[in-house]
């Protein structure tokens, strides 16, 4: 069981290969049952209530898919060590213990965890290094000021809309965070359903920021989403735009996409550099100003076995293999060599024009991918990737709050109030769509107190200090 929609591409295809290999092996056939992306949550949560025993293996994850609520209410096996170490050997091997210490619910294992897979999921914006040169920014894009300028040499030059966005929750969340870890040294905390409680700093982690109900900075934040609108750098319709950003830019038809800095170097840079060479296209992460960043959580990406499974050993056989094995490993995640890819050491050659879409193979197999198997793929500028790694290693720090798993039952009603208060005032908040910049933000930091925003507060306080005593 994974997300995203049904591919209709040669997947079913490539499975039937997959599927020799692995009868051959472990005499087992893997299926995908695909939770598709409209109300991926709700269909997720549900499906999981609804067990029958036809799932197995389930992806999941602790910050976007609510493992560790699915865990609680049982939706997962629970993996004792012995079954790890007798059907999933070579995984049990490679994860270590303080990783496998960060899998568990009340003391049990209900989760593997992709954590021997170098990703970097933090967001930011992606803009052309050749309109940025034109632009004055002979250094590119690095900051929102940068932005702005940025931003408004599209509108007066270009004749197009620098930023022709769309509106949906995960780029308002990203932005009213973006802010916030840009322009203070707030660190983001997983799990507690909208993206409305920080830590204070890396320094402090356990002591809740008040950057949605006090102060100046988010003020600020909210004048200068105003400010970008009555400049016309977005639609006037944007909360309801229906266009694909991205795709509007490989056309030349806008000036930025926002997104994860994954997306940036796999397709982003690559598609630009063939669409429109000497474009450059770089990346503006959220946090660069302050260098505020959080390496990704390890169980970002985790996979579980159901409940209800009928053959959970089996099914960690499966995932052994897929994770492991390479032959299996490279089925899965990129076709069949020779028709889908071809391999050069350790890395893969794909025409630049290869649809993966119509001719690849789609598996979302985001839930225990190896580096030590992976191909690299070569239309991936990665002289200018590592160089951008390289100043994340350098100034990120761990996540901080792996260790807890939230009880979320005592605030529940606040949090369902709470986010219905966010849905309703951060879209206009982020894209400008207000008169009066203080009155509004009284408004919002209302309803936010209202709703049991304080409560909420003072009890993932306590959380926290319950766990990590301090």
């Amino acid at each position: 069981m994974t997300t995203g929609d049904i591919p209709t591409n040669e997947t079913e295809a490539v499975l039937k290969v997959i599927n020799q290999k692995l009868t051959e092996k472990v005499n087992a056939e893997i299926r995908i049952r695909w939770i598709e992306w409209t109300d991926y949550m709700t269909n997720y949560n549900l499906t999981l209530a609804s067990q029958d025993g036809s799932i197995d293996l389930v992806g999941t994850a602790t910050d976007w898919l609510d493992a560790w609520p699915n865990a609680k209410n049982g939706a997962f096996l629970q993996l004792t060590e012995d079954m790890l170490k007798t059907y999933a050997p070579k995984t049990y091997a490679q994860v270590p213990a303080s990783h496998w210490e960060l899998c568990k619910l009340d003391g049990k294992i209900f989760l593997i965890p992709e954590d021997n897979y170098a990703q970097w999921t933090n967001h930011g914006f992606f803009w052309r290094g050749d309109w940025a040169g034109e632009a004055g920014l002979a250094n590119g894009v690095h900051s929102w000021t940068d932005l702005e300028k940025y931003f408004q040499y599209i509108k007066d030059k270009k004749g197009i809309i620098p930023w022709d966005a769309e509106a949906p929750a995960s780029i308002v969340t990203q932005m009213s965070s973006g802010w916030l870890t840009s322009h203070t040294p707030a660190i983001n905390i997983e799990g507690l359903r909208q993206e409305l409680f920080f830590g204070e700093s890396k320094d402090n982690p356990y002591k809740l920021s008040r950057y949605f109900i006090e102060g100046d900075e988010f003020i600020n934040f909210a004048r200068n989403q105003k400010k970008w609108n009555d400049a016309g750098f977005w639609l006037e319709a944007v909360l309801n735009n229906q266009s694909d950003t991205r795709e509007k830019m490989f056309a030349g038809l806008t000036g930025a996409d926002q997104h994860h800095s994954q997306t940036w170097y796999g397709s982003v840079r690559p598609t630009m550099t063939k669409n429109f060479p000497g474009s450059e296209a770089g990346i503006f992460w959220f946090g660069e100003e302050q260098n505020n960043l959080v390496s990704l959580n390890i169980t970002h990406g985790a996979m579980a076995v159901a409940a209800k499974s009928k053959n959970p050993e089996r099914a960690l056989m499966v995932y052994d293999l897929i994770r492991n094995d390479e032959e299996i490993y490279r089925l899965f995640n990129y076709g069949i060599e020779g028709q889908h890819y071809t391999a050069e050491g350790r890395s893969i050659i794909r025409d630049p024009d290869f649809n993966n879409a119509v001719q690849g193979i789609t598996t979302n197999f985001w839930w225990g991918r190896n580096d030590d198997l992976e191909l690299r793929n070569s239309l991936v500028d990665w002289p200018v990737t590592e160089a951008l790694f390289a100043v994340y290693d350098k100034v990120s720090i761990p996540y901080p709050y792996g260790q807890v798993i939230f009880n979320l039952d005592p605030i529940s009603s606040q949090l369902d109030n709470l986010s219905n208060v966010y849905n309703t005032y951060m879209p206009r908040i982020v894209f400008g769509k207000f008169t009066n910049v203080e009155q509004y933000i009284g408004e919002f930091r209302t309803a936010l107190k209202n709703a049991g925003y304080e409560q909420v507060l003072a009890n993932v306080e306590a959380q926290l200090a319950a766990v990590y005593k301090k």
